[in-house]
Formats: structure tokens, C-alpha cells, sequence
């Protein structure tokens, strides 16, 4: 994730690149750079909460021009965090900087901080587009570079970690990849890049064997940083370097380039490392414990430790990806997280949310910032029992240990020796696994819905996740309970569970039922499910312009998929729509977008409450991955367009009808106020999920939804479910959508 110094050395020194002309290649790529750098070179939206349509167009366009080269594109993605945790401290400081930023942004002045759901949208149009696709459980980089150098192909990123590895086929800078340039004729398209080899800077240096680079990374500090001890042995190099230099100021040469320099005095890493030892006044110890520098097989404590940073950049011959993308099943570097077979199959997908991996491995959650009001509790707050869920379903054991468990527990108590309660009395756990303890289901209300509390077997105190998450402007630590659903899932039989009891699951957590549903085009069920529990959720409540605002979002992303020359994303049962008029309606709502450059401020009303929309599809999203999909997940990059809707809702607040945006288009029309019935007739029913601390907070709940505005009534716009159904004939074929997650 970052080198200090790489990136700007070598953009003062251009001779270290080569220009090419890139063009019928394999070309492994780094997705999560991609992402950041396409989101951010193309000035997209980040105030208002995203604009993914914009942004699902500029990897269209990308990935059109890679096809127009006959480059042919694998993308590899970061998964979770990273197990040995040797990266934490970095992320939490990422994480508080991206607070900051986010808060920045809200007042109009800089920052760099992305939509939450970008991440979601860039897998699901690599998914339509066909793009071979890998995520990795944890960190890509090495799997990224011994992908490369098993293929002899060159590796596009931004990451300054590809300046050290060693790869024949070179590493391409985002920055220097001219992609929305080609030249060439037809049949020969190419685009401009810059290509880096390490051979070119080890020459430039005097550097004779490029596995002395890892050294200077580990010693430089990159994100897994180097030992404490390090800062006294670079002060050493620094006084001897300058000295060598006749005195000239350090501002002349930076750290990076002393090392380099210091680092061409040696053959290979071992000598290198001894004189670290040497320096730094530590020695081997022989067998009989007697000093003895450059002992063979013994290392000083630092030297080891630097040595084991210097494999973060080790290749192997062999890469793992590279039998998944011939067509292999096996899911690369899962089986260590310990998940079943079914969703490690999503993980390698990209078809499984790094939350979910994260709560599952290391019982910790990063929760992504968003550009809100910042004097309000974090929007993530109504969403939290959705997460609740995903922890609860995660950290449950199978039932026959649990039964097992109980078995134990009943001997402990009539006092019985031997077997498991001896087991249970020396570990300090009774029947438990791999270290994690076992958990049993405390049979008691949850939030007045039957759920349960997931509880370590042998403390019993409730099981928790650490969420980290915004506190003001500073990064808070929280304990959250992990919470089951009514109707328990045995993890490792996940997959077997019919579907119907997996979107029971779903929609129980949501607060949903099926029946409502039902008219509503399978694509969208989820965001109308979503929809709901925010309403029930959110603080503030949302008023009835909330609602309509992300109605017409919609309304306008089901058009754009429709509108465009050989659409066919519904199968019609009957005569085709007057799509002149549905284009006169999208063009309506276009022109109402907050435009860029605008003056006006931020609505920090408007924005707090579509983050907490936001958060709770993101929940949702991985709370639905979870269970293996039981609903189609909806087209994100159409489903919601920030600077659509803060407009949309800037000119509701003047006092105009929504009835009046969608007039003239039948399709339009009929599928605005289908979807707000089937929010409204969500909305009037119980919400058995509601969170515990939600309630409390807005005193008892229940009459906060009639004070909120909830029920069929309230939005004025009731129909039967008769009627609704007639209306999406027109939508709906009895076939899935035309896209298969």
C-alpha cells in the first residue's frame, strides 16, 4: 500500500520509465487502485453522497478501451483486513484522516473521500462487462505480482509497492496510462503508457541484485512498517551519507535515495542486514550463547524482523490466480479464513462484502466515512442491526456443538469429572473451537422480536464485533453485540438452506414481509426493503420529500437502462411504452442535478439523511451476501444518483408535485407509484427488527412512526395490490431480471 519517497523519486527522474505502446497483452490489474484513481481523475461527485452512473460510465468506457487494444484485463481485488494485523495501526490512521476529509467536504473545501457504495459498483460492472475477476481475502499486492510474473505481463496500479517487486513484464502507473487517448489505426489501437522496470533503477543506482529493493522498502517505513530501532540505524546512514556528500544540505537528497545509494555497496540481502546488525551493535549468537557477528543461520532480533517484512515482496514462480482464472473453482487463499466452501466461493467472486470477512476472521469493522453532518451521530448508527445480524449469523456454532456444549455444561453443574467438563476447567472453554470459544443462544426477547444474543459459552457475556466508526470528527471504538435472526442458519450449511428461508432471514431483519413485495420488479425488492427500515430507522425521521426524492432517483435509473438505442431490460407482456415521452421525462429529471461549481451549500439535513439510506443499503448489501443472494441485487450505479436526488429535493422543497416530474410517461409514472405503495404497505406493518438502542432513543418507536408519517395513508398515495399487479405487467416478465449475480 505505499513506499515512502518511490513515487516521487521516480517522477523526478522520468528517465526510470520507458514509454510503450501497449497493446495485445494480458494485463493484470489492481481493482482497488482503478477504482480510487478513475473516481477522482474524472472530478465526480463526492459531496452529495456519489454519482455512480457517472462513474459506472467511465469504466465502461475504460474497459472499452483496453477491448479496442485487444488488451485483455484481470482484476484483482484487496479483500479484508489483513489477519497479522501488521497493518491496523496504518488503516485506523486512514480511517481518522478520511473523517477529517469527509467533514472537510461537507464545508466546501477540500478532501478525497468516496462514495461508500463505489466499491460495489465497480464489482458489478466488471461482472456485466464479463472482466475476469478475483478478490482476495486480505491484501492483493503479492498476489498481484506473482500473477504478473508467472504471465510475464506488466501490472497497472498506482501502488509505489510495484516499484520494489520484481516483475519482467513491468508496472505500468495509472498516472502515465493514457487509456482515453488511442492511437493508432483500427486494427492497431494502442494506448501511450510509461512502463517501470526495477532493472532500470537498480542500474541507475549501481544496485547489482534488485532482492536488495524490499530492504529499502521495509527500511523507509511502508505500511507494515519497520521496528522502532530502524529510526536510529537511518540517522546513522543520513550523518554518513551527508558527510560523504561534503556537508550538503539534506534537502538536496532525500532518505530514499541515501538508502539506494547505501544499498549498492552490497552483493545481496544478507550482507546487507548483517551491517544493519553491526550498526546498530547487535550480534548473532552461536550455540553456545557467545557473540559471534554473521553466524550462519542465527539473525539479530532486527535483522529478522526486517527480513520477514522483506517477503511482503517475495514472488513465487507459481500463482494461485492463475489456475482461477483458467477456469479452476477453488477460491485462492480462502481456505485460511476458515469460511465455508460456499462462501468462499462469493469471497473469490467478488460476491461477498469485506464487512462480512472481517466480522468472520478478525471480529473487527471498518466503517466507511461519509461526507454528513458531522454534529449528528454517525448514519451508520441506523443501520446497526443490520449489522447485528451479520454477526450474529457469522459467529453462530453449528447445533450439535452447541449441543454438545450444553451436554458439558450440565455435567460441570452435577459436579461430574472427566470427558468435557475437564476439558471445559483446564481451557477455560467448554467444547470450543479453534480459540474462538463456543456460543450458546440465550432464549430470551431481543428487541421485543424473539431474536437472540450470541454469548461465549464461558464467560457468558454477550459476543461482539469491534465496529470503528465516527465520534464527531474523531474514530471511536464500539463493542456491538452480535445479534441472531429469529430463524438460526447453521453457517456451514448455509448453502442448503432453501431459499425461502433465506430471504425469510432477509426480510425479518428488515422488518419486511414477503407479500408486499410481490409487485415490485425482483431487481428493486431489495432497495424497497432497504427503503423501509430506513424510514423506521433513520434520526432525523425523513419526511414525505425524502421519500419521493429517492423514488424518482429510481424512476430515473430504471429509464436510463431503458431509453438507450437496443435496450431490452424488460420483457413487455404488452405493446411497447411511448419512449419518446419516458426520454422528454429523463431529460426532466436530468436537468435538475446539482451541477458542478455550484456555490450553494450543502443541505446537511438532505445529506445526514440519504447517508443513512446509504448505510443501510450498504448493511443490507452484505447482510444479502451473507445469505447467499435470496434477493437479485439491484443495479446500484442506476439506483441512485446523489446529485439527482439533492436536486430532486431542492425542487420538491419549492413547493412542486413529484406527480408533475413523471407526467406524460405511462412507464415512468406507473412505476413511481408502484414503488411508493410498496414502501407505504411495508411501512404500516410491525417492524419486529428494530433496534433496541433506536428505540430508545426516539422513546418507545412505535408512535414515532405515526408522528414520522408512516402507513398507506400517509403518503397519499394508496392502491391495492390488485391494481399494482396490473400495472407491472407491464414491467415485469415471470422470468429473473436479464442479469445473473
Amino acid at each position: 500500500m505505499g513506499v515512502q519517497g518511490l513515487t516521487t523519486l521516480v517522477e523526478r527522474n522520468r528517465h526510470l520509465l520507458q514509454d510503450i505502446k501497449f497493446r495485445d497483452s494480458r494485463l493484470v490489474i489492481d481493482g482497488c487502485s482503478l477504482f480510487y484513481y478513475l473516481y477522482f481523475t474524472h472530478n465526480l461527485d463526492q459531496r452529495h453522497g456519489g454519482d455512480y452512473d457517472a462513474f459506472a460510465c467511465v469504466l465502461t468506457q475504460f474497459l472499452s478501451a483496453l477491448a479496442a487494444c485487444n488488451i485483455e484485463p484481470y482484476v484483482v481485488l484487496d479483500g479484508g483486513i489483513d489477519p497479522s494485523d501488521k497493518k491496523f495501526a496504518t488503516l485506523r490512521q486512514r480511517l481518522q484522516s478520511k473523517i477529517k476529509e469527509a467533514d472537510s467536504l461537507s464545508h466546501g473545501r477540500n478532501g478525497s473521500v468516496l462514495p461508500i457504495l463505489i466499491r460495489h459498483v465497480f464489482i458489478q460492472v466488471l461482472i456485466q462487462e464479463g472482466v475476469h475477476l478475483v478478490q482476495c481475502p486480505a491484501e492483493a499486492d503479492r498476489e498481484i505480482a506473482c500473477l504478473a510474473y508467472q504471465w510475464n505481463c506488466p501490472v497497472l496500479t498506482n501502488d509505489s509497492d510495484f516499484f520494489i517487486f520484481y516483475l519482467p513484464g513491468g508496472y505500468l502507473p495509472l498516472r502515465f496510462f493514457q487509456w482515453t487517448n488511442l492511437n493508432g489505426k483500427a486494427s492497431h489501437r494502442y494506448i501511450s503508457a510509461q512502463c517501470y522496470t526495477t532493472d532500470r533503477l537498480c542500474h541507475w543506482f549501481g544496485i547489482m541484485n534488485h532482492e536488495l529493493l524490499p530492504l529499502c522498502a521495509v527500511l523507509t517505513g511502508n505500511d507494515y512498517g519497520a521496528p522502532k530501532d530502524v529510526e536510529t540505524f537511518l540517522a546513522v546512514i543520513d550523518a554518513s551519507a551527508l558527510g560523504r556528500r561534503g556537508g550538503r544540505g539534506k534537502d538536496s537528497i532525500s532518505r530514499i535515495e541515501i538508502l539506494l545509494h547505501w544499498l549498492s555497496s552490497f552483493s545481496n540481502p544478507a550482507e546487507a542486514l548483517e551491517e544493519v546488525s553491526g550498526l546498530m551493535g547487535e550480534e548473532g549468537r552461536d550455540g553456545g550463547g557467545r557473540g559471534k557477528r554473521g553466524q550462519r543461520g542465527q539473525r539479530s532480533r532486527l535483522s529478522s524482523q526486517l527480513w520477514a517484512g522483506m517477503q511482503e515482496y517475495h514472488n513465487t514462480q507459481q500463482s494461485s490466480l492463475a489456475s482461477w482464472f483458467s477456469g479452476g473453482m477453488a477460491a485462492p487463499g480462502w481456505e485460511i479464513s476458515g469460511l465455508p466452501e460456499c462462501l468462499s466461493l462469493a469471497g473469490a467472486q467478488g460476491l461477498l462484502a469485506p464487512l462480512v470477512v472481517d466480522a468472520f476472521v478478525m471480529h473487527r469493522v471498518l466503517l466507511i466515512p461519509q461526507v454528513e453532518n458531522s454534529k449528528l451521530a454517525s448514519s451508520h448508527c441506523s443501520a446497526r442491526a443490520i449489522r447485528q445480524a451479520v454477526y450474529g449469523i457469522l459467529q453462530q456454532r453449528v447445533q450439535d456443538v452447541r449441543a454438545q456444549d450444553l451436554r458439558a455444561q450440565e455435567s460441570i453443574r452435577q459436579g461430574t469429572r472427566g470427558g468435557r467438563g475437564q476439558r471445559g476447567r483446564g481451557g477455560g472453554q467448554v467444547g470450543g473451537g479453534r480459540g474462538q470459544g463456543s456460543f450458546f443462544i440465550m432464549q430470551q426477547g431481543v428487541n421485543g422480536a424473539g431474536a437472540a444474543m450470541v454469548q461465549d459459552q464461558a464467560s457468558g457475556i454477550p459476543m461482539c464485533v469491534e465496529e470503528y466508526d465516527r465520534l464527531d470528527l474523531n474514530l471511536k471504538k464500539n463493542q456491538v453485540e452480535a445479534h441472531l435472526p429469529r430463524t438460526p442458519l447453521r453457517l456451514d450449511t448455509l448453502s442448503q438452506a432453501p431459499v425461502a428461508v433465506r430471504l425469510g432471514v432477509l426480510l425479518d431483519v428488515l422488518g419486511v414481509k414477503e407479500a408486499t413485495l410481490v409487485p415490485v420488479p425482483p431487481h428493486l425488492r431489495l432497495a424497497v426493503a432497504v427503503t423501509v427500515f430506513w424510514l423506521r430507522e433513520a434520526i432525523p425521521a425523513p419526511s414525505q420529500l425524502h421519500l419521493q426524492a429517492l423514488v424518482l432517483g429510481m424512476v430515473y435509473g430504471e429509464l436510463s437502462l431503458n431509453i438507450q438505442p437496443g435496450a431490452a431490460y424488460y420483457q413487455h407482456a404488452v405493446p411497447q411504452p411511448n419512449w419518446a415521452a419516458e426520454r422528454n421525462v429523463w431529460a426532466g429529471l436530468d436537468r435538475l442535478r446539482v451541477r458542478p461549481g455550484e456555490r450553494r451549500g450543502l443541505d446537511f439535513g438532505v445529506a445526514h439523511s440519504l447517508c443513512q439510506w446509504q448505510a443501510c443499503l450498504w448493511s443490507a448489501l452484505s447482510l444479502n451476501q451473507l445469505l447467499l443472494l435470496p434477493l437479485p441485487e439491484p443495479l446500484l450505479a442506476w439506483l441512485f444518483s446523489g446529485t439527482l436526488v439533492h436536486g430532486l429535493l431542492r425542487y420538491l422543497k419549492g413547493g412542486r408535485a413529484a406527480e408533475s416530474l413523471v407526467v406524460g410517461g405511462s412507464l415512468s409514472r406507473q412505476l413511481y407509484f408502484s414503488l411508493l405503495d410498496a414502501v407505504s404497505g411495508c411501512s404500516s406493518k410491525p417492524h419486529p427488527s428494530s433496534s433496541a438502542a433506536g428505540r430508545r432513543k426516539r422513546g418507545g418507536g412505535r408512535g414515532r412512526r405515526g408522528r414520522g408519517g408512516g402507513g398507506r395513508g400517509a403518503w397519499g398515495v394508496g392502491r391495492n395490490i390488485e391494481e399494482i399487479n396490473n400495472r407491472f405487467a407491464l414491467l415485469m416478465s415471470e422470468e429473473e431480471p436479464y442479469y445473473d449475480y
